[in-house]
């Protein structure tokens, strides 16, 4: 049984569809990051029942700017969270890898569907990582499993509003 504070919260969503495959992934990102850019509509930053958020991180290696549509859940401070499961793939996606090189991220643009603020991702060290992945998986339960399908410690990024855009 859970204990109370790992109950589900206002932000619970049932997993009502099957994970798409890592390519699958990759291609509806893509076009949810094109419809994030022209409009503000609720179909497109609130997708099955979860807020979106758009994050322009740098190429490590490239300088390039890199765009991703990433699902939220707000931790106890309200300050969202977001996770780079990449759906239990093998390695970390590559948006984790550009933001977690703090030379060429020091802070990144976050777009929410009420605007734009500039953010200092905070990785979540072991033990804050591991209160509030279960408070998370209390609301967004497919997490677990895709943590059963890698070795790697699915790492949890918090993105605080360092200033509005």
């Amino acid at each position: 049984m859970l204990e109370e504070e790992f109950l589900p919260t206002d932000q619970h969503v049932e997993q009502a569809w099957e994970t798409p495959s890592h390519e699958e992934i990759i291609s509806l990102t893509k076009t949810h990051v094109e419809a994030m850019e022209i409009t503000d509509d609720d179909l497109v930053w609130v997708q099955a029942g979860m807020e979106h958020i758009l994050l322009t991180t740098i190429g490590r290696k490239t300088g390039i700017l890199h765009k991703v549509a990433l699902p939220t859940w707000k931790d106890s401070n309200e300050e969202r969270i977001v996770v780079a499961s990449f759906a239990g793939a093998e390695n970390h996606p590559s948006w984790f890898i550009n933001l977690r090189d703090k030379k060429m991220n020091p802070r990144i643009k976050c777009r929410v569907q009420t605007g734009e603020f500039w953010s200092q991702p905070e990785i979540l060290n072991a033990e804050e990582r591991n209160l509030v992945w279960k408070k998370l998986c209390a609301d967004r339960s497919w997490y677990q499993s895709y943590q059963t399908k890698t070795v790697r410690e699915i790492p949890l990024v918090r993105l605080p509003v360092t200033e509005i855009i």
